[in-house]
């Protein structure tokens, strides 16, 4: 996988060791982790992972099996009748974009992969409607390979854990491969964003029960409830 360059300087043996026990500890709490979308091969993980946005999991499972019963190859995809798509999808979310986003990516891959999901972060990110972040997801979870995914609750964590003070997600993503070694790349997203769910909640997190209190510079920690 490319590796685009970056300006941060090279995390000393501190923070790489912060970082390690920020994720040695998000581990044991999430011994065997990995996306919650239900697939049977990285088209179906592609497709769902876009249907993803701005949804929940539990949702875009709802809507996959019928939609991957209809039109179960991205040949029958790519073909498929606009509206009828919009129909499978709607209870996404923003269901209009993201059918344009899965026939495009589907036509993509039939012109340019043969309907192979291709392996490689390059070609997949020239796929219509496929961004770093989807990209990222079905390369650690259907290919295994390293990858970090930085989403919204990724982002978060970076932040209030003192990893980065990036912003921006492909610096995030950048900044976070610098302090895993390569071999813990794909073990990492998945962890921060369940974490992120159960614990760092974006408004209201759950300070006085979290794991990593210790390692965080969240400014104003949640007290328990009386």
């Amino acid at each position: 996988m490319p590796r685009p360059s970056s300006s941060t300087p090279a995390p000393d043996r501190a923070e790489r060791r912060n970082a390690r026990t920020i994720l040695d500890r998000l581990v044991k709490r999430y011994p065997e982790m990995g996306t919650a979308l239900d697939y049977v091969d990285p088209w179906q993980l592609l497709v769902a992972t876009v249907l993803s946005a701005q949804t929940t999991d539990e949702n875009v499972n709802k809507v996959t099996p019928p939609l991957f019963e209809r039109w179960n190859t991205p040949e029958d995809l790519a073909s498929a009748d606009p509206e009828e798509v919009e129909q499978s999808v709607f209870s996404t979310g923003f269901y209009r974009q993201k059918t344009k986003s899965v026939i495009a990516l589907s036509r993509d891959l039939v012109d340019l992969h043969g309907g192979s999901v291709p392996a490689d972060l390059d070609q997949l990110i020239e796929l219509r409607g496929v961004g770093r972040k989807t990209a990222s997801v079905v390369l650690a979870e259907a290919f295994g390979m390293p990858a970090i995914a930085v989403d919204t609750h990724v982002k978060r964590l970076a932040g209030r854990l003192g990893l980065t003070g990036e912003t921006d997600p492909v610096k995030i993503e950048l900044a976070l491969r610098s302090l895993y070694p390569e071999s813990r790349w794909a073990g990492v997203s998945m962890r921060f964003i369940q974490f992120g769910r159960d614990v760092c909640d974006a408004r209201k997190p759950r300070c006085w029960e979290c794991p990593l209190r210790d390692r965080c510079d969240y400014p104003t920690k949640t007290p328990k409830p009386a």
